[in-house]
């Protein structure tokens, strides 16, 4: 039981544990508060942020980012990624571009794509789409070409139509290796987001880096890290969970 426990909540533990050895840091460094912050002096700034509303309004505006990003990514990736792993024609054709495309720096586009559609949403949504597109069409592609063959003929002695065969055996079977895609693409979103206002941005919380950077408040720094964090690993517990919610059949 009590082994459980701490396999559990294992990350916890290890979050109370170091909170400590960055205090001990702070004071043997003696290093000044505008380079390293002591964990009370983030958690103050944190309340101070929460207070004024601050923290909130440019959390919620880079949540807003990411879900649509990664909402928007994810289905053209699927989409896209189904074609390819039905068609070798197809993936000839587009692997070349889709390969060069992550040869690119994300951070080099990202000011041209400013450039391009503004300073608005639209251009940190297709940031964040952009990085989370090919993890999910890679893994979609696998997914579905490890469906064994077998069960194609089966499906076909039983009848079953082209949208029978895709939602009854198709999507089922590669629902696995789709979440882990899914997985990656929800964590990379985060940084997604984050390239776009660092470019260019007066909300979200790479705004706030930016402020906090440039008034050398570094304890807003670290809690704006401290929020990506969350964000990154809420997201990441959510695909989580809908993995144990679909893939029930498997255990």
């Amino acid at each position: 039981m009590m082994k459980t426990f701490f396999t559990r909540y294992l990350g916890i533990i290890s979050i109370v544990f170091a909170i400590p050895i960055w205090q001990l840091i702070v004071r043997l460094s003696g290093l000044p508060k505008f380079i390293l912050p002591s964990p009370l002096d983030v958690y103050l700034r944190f309340v101070t942020a929460v207070t004024d509303g601050s923290l909130l309004i440019h959390t919620g505006h880079t949540l807003l980012e990411i879900l649509l990003g990664l909402f928007f990514g994810a289905c053209f990736a699927t989409i896209l990624g189904y074609f390819l792993a039905k068609s070798r024609a197809l993936e000839k054709i587009l692997a070349p571009y889709l390969v060069a495309s992550q040869a690119i720096p994300i951070v080099a586009v990202a000011p041209l794509l400013i450039l391009w559609f503004g300073s608005g949403l639209a251009p940190k949504v297709l940031i964040c789409a952009l990085i989370v597109f090919f993890p999910v069409l890679v893994n979609t592609i696998v997914g579905v070409r490890a469906v064994p063959p077998a069960l194609y003929d089966l499906m076909k002695a039983l009848k079953a139509t082209r949208w029978q065969i895709l939602f009854k055996l198709e999507l089922p079977a590669s629902l696995p290796v789709l979440l882990g895609g899914l997985r990656i693409g929800a964590t990379l979103s985060v940084i997604g987001a984050i390239v776009g206002e660092l470019v260019n941005a007066k909300q979200g919380l790479g705004f706030l880096l930016k402020v906090g950077d440039f008034q050398y408040d570094t304890a807003m720094v670290f809690v704006a890290i401290l929020m990506l964090i969350t964000l990154a690993l809420s997201l990441y517990g959510i695909v989580t969970l809908l993995e144990k919610k679909f893939l029930k059949w498997m255990k």
